[in-house]
């Protein structure tokens, strides 16, 4: 289990606190928080937005689903998602899948739930599909203290 190099330098470079936590391999953020034993509203799983203006990434439970019209309205921008190899091209420390919920780290702009901010806890994944970062709640807010914050997700 390994962690970006672009993300330990961030939370680094942010002093936040973090610890990992191995799992079992798997392919989604749902997966990974049952595979951890881990509420899956804890897990922040992020998606990848784009439109002419450039990408942004959404970041949104585990056991949610991006309801992109209601973030349409919200930015005001008519996103659809970023394609693997856009991905791959962005996030190139990360396994494709496996993209950490911290867009900052990568220079993405970010915009999130509301709804994974509720947590004591937060997880999300690291750049593989063993592994996901633990950090407090409150380090969490603290990161995404600077993005847009909305509700544009629904439990699943």
């Amino acid at each position: 289990m390994t962690m970006a190099t672009t993300l330990r330098d961030y939370l680094d470079r942010e002093e936040v606190s973090y610890d990992l936590v191995e799992h079992a391999y798997t392919r989604t953020a749902d997966d990974s928080a049952r595979a951890a034993h881990i509420p899956g509203d804890q897990v922040a799983k992020s998606v990848l937005l784009e439109d002419e203006d450039g990408y942004v990434m959404a970041i949104i439970p585990a056991t949610h689903r991006v309801e992109i019209g209601k973030l349409h309205k919200q930015l005001n921008r008519n996103l659809g998602l970023a394609t693997e190899r856009e991905l791959d091209l962005l996030f190139d420390d990360c396994e494709c899948g496996a993209i950490p919920a911290v867009g900052q780290a990568y220079g993405v702009d970010v915009v999130v739930d509301e709804s994974i901010e509720e947590n004591r806890d937060v997880y999300f994944e690291g750049g593989d599909h063993v592994g996901l970062v633990h950090v407090s709640g409150r380090d969490f807010e603290r990161l995404m203290s600077d993005v847009p914050h909305g509700h544009f997700s629904h439990h699943i």
